[in-house]
């Protein structure tokens, strides 16, 4: 498993399963003794400062952390996180100006701000001192900040360079207090594992890799103090999860409260949000715990009729399969359109482009299988664009209306190209070993355990186990979105799930082939192994 993980050596191993905490010095980061000096100089002079965020899981959780350092520092501070729809990500200029007419003097920007090159340009001949925390890619030109505090820097000695943006405020908080600890009279009424419950949230749903071990450290650290839920936020957000306090793992943050917090900003305001992981009040936390559920159902119903739509746009009922997915209409919203081109790259695997259409201005998102860099061929569309930008797998833009016809037409062609010689494309899962039934036991999966946490970039790994017999096989969830299913291979058996993969229940053959992650599943106070069915098949045995 750890070999297929890329640890080759038995030193690499060592390190990764065996806990030692991985947290290097935050004063290594570049920019950190500047950012702090000005940080600590405004605090004693009472300047009013403002953390900018993003409204993200990652920005918001960033946004709380660093609010509350500076709070239990003594600072005169605020947080500013944009409206998605009326402002756009990061930093922007109206919004700069206006706050220095307030009479802020220092704005410090969390999960965003590096690329933002005129803004920060603005900001600065407004008389603002702006410091940029940020983990995303560098640009051709650093902004002309007071401090930039982002370790993909050329000449940034810090030794991790993949933390999320909440992993940047925490290293920026981590030195403050440790300042105020050495320097000032009265310790500070915060600490750095107070904090840790947000870092992990912001690691793990802005899909930092888990295989790096700064992040492991902070995910698994963090996950103790989440598993406590002393934050009244955290408490209400898992009581309306359905998961138990003791039994989070970062499978809960990726699937329950990573997306419940993606809602507010996606759907309303990120500020509901922020306040839930702020309150010090209980009752005021089961309110807007229940907002954020509530605002979630309707994130997953708008999805659902939203990808139905772009089925319809797209042709896509007659079952062609066109090279690009491509859906643009008023009726999408910007905060869904990435999740509806992502449910449409698991449907038909063909990249997706869906564009929430405006009057003379229009803004897409993208998504993408391996075989194609969605980045690469907009960057062959890019005299027809106003703006883009992304990775390999995912990426957005924005466009002038009357550019979207001729836009599709030459993306159609560039990514026909790019699969000409592709006969046929299917999704694949890589396998990490075949195992018998009777190996796929309880105390293996205690032992893959020492694996977690897992994640973006440490997948449970992936078994496949042939020619099990379907003992029992009933519809579950939902509609029966789900299948639930009893295994057998002669007297060993097993107890699946197929988390929507519910239309098998009337097409299952006598004998199947599973592809599964291992997991142990506790009921009625026992505790039992279950595979977590990812994929079958027909056996061919």
């Amino acid at each position: 498993m750890l070999y297929n993980r890329g640890i080759n050596s038995g030193v690499a191993a060592i390190a990764f399963l065996s806990g030692a905490d991985v947290l290097h010095d935050p004063f290594k980061m570049k920019g950190m003794n500047q950012a702090l000096a000005r940080i600590r100089w405004a605090i004693k002079r009472k300047e009013p400062i403002v953390v900018y965020g993003d409204f993200d899981a990652d920005g918001v959780t960033s946004t709380v952390l660093l609010t509350q350092t500076l709070e239990s520092l003594g600072a005169r501070v605020r947080h500013y996180i944009p409206h998605r729809v009326d402002e756009g990500y990061g930093l922007n200029t109206p919004a700069l100006l206006h706050l220095a007419q307030e009479g802020v003097k220092l704005v410090i920007t969390v999960d965003c701000g590096v690329r933002s090159v005129e803004e920060v340009a603005a900001g600065k001949q407004a008389g603002l001192d702006i410091i940029v925390t940020d983990h995303h890619s560098i640009g051709d030109e650093i902004p002309p900040a007071l401090a930039v505090l982002n370790p993909k820097q050329e000449d940034c000695p810090y030794p991790e360079d993949m933390l999320a943006g909440v992993g940047i405020a925490f290293k920026l908080s981590d030195a403050l207090l440790r300042a105020a600890e050495r320097n000032d009279r009265h310790a500070p009424m915060i600490s750095t594992e107070d904090l840790l419950d947000l870092v992990a949230i912001g690691t793990v749903a802005d899909l930092a890799p888990l295989d790096r071990l700064e992040n492991r450290t902070l995910v698994r650290q963090g996950l103790e103090v989440l598993n406590r839920a002393k934050r009244p936020g955290v408490y209400a957000l898992l009581n309306v999860a359905g998961i138990e306090p003791g039994k989070v793992s970062a499978t809960s943050i990726g699937f329950g409260l990573g997306p419940r917090i993606n809602a507010a900003g996606r759907l309303e305001s990120a500020l509901t949000a922020f306040d839930l992981l702020k309150t010090d009040d209980f009752d005021h936390a089961m309110r807007l715990a229940g907002e954020l559920q509530r605002l979630n159902e309707q994130r997953q119903e708008l999805t659902q009729e939203a990808q139905a739509l772009a089925r319809g746009l797209a042709s896509l009922e007659d079952g062609a399969s066109p090279p690009v997915i491509f859906a643009a209409s008023e009726g999408f919203l910007s905060g869904i359109v990435g999740l509806v081109a992502g449910r449409l790259v698991e449907e038909y695997y063909r990249p997706a482009v869906v564009v929430e259409q405006g009057a003379e201005e229009s803004r897409g998102s993208c998504r993408s299988i391996p075989e194609v860099n969605i980045t690469e061929a907009l960057d062959e569309c890019a005299d027809l664009l106003l703006r883009h930008g992304g990775h390999a797998q995912a990426a957005g833009f924005s466009i002038l209306t009357a550019n979207i016809p001729r836009f599709r037409e030459r993306l159609m062609d560039v990514v026909g190209q790019q699969l000409r010689d592709r006969a046929e494309l299917e999704p694949a899962l890589t396998i990490d070993a075949a195992l018998p039934l009777a190996q796929a036991s309880l105390e293996l999966a205690d032992q893959l355990s020492n694996l977690e946490p897992t994640g973006h970039a440490n997948q449970p790994p992936i078994f496949m186990t042939e020619r099990l017999k379907v003992l029992e096989a009933r519809g579950v969830g939902k509609e029966g979105a789900h299948l639930k299913l009893r295994l057998g291979d002669g007297p060993v058996t097993i107890d699946g799930i197929a988390f929507r993969q519910g239309d098998w229940l009337h097409e299952l053959p006598p004998y199947v082939d599973v592809a599964y992650y291992l997991e142990m599943n506790v009921w009625g106070g026992k505790v039992s192994p279950q595979m977590n069915i990812q994929d079958l098949r027909p056996s061919r045995l």
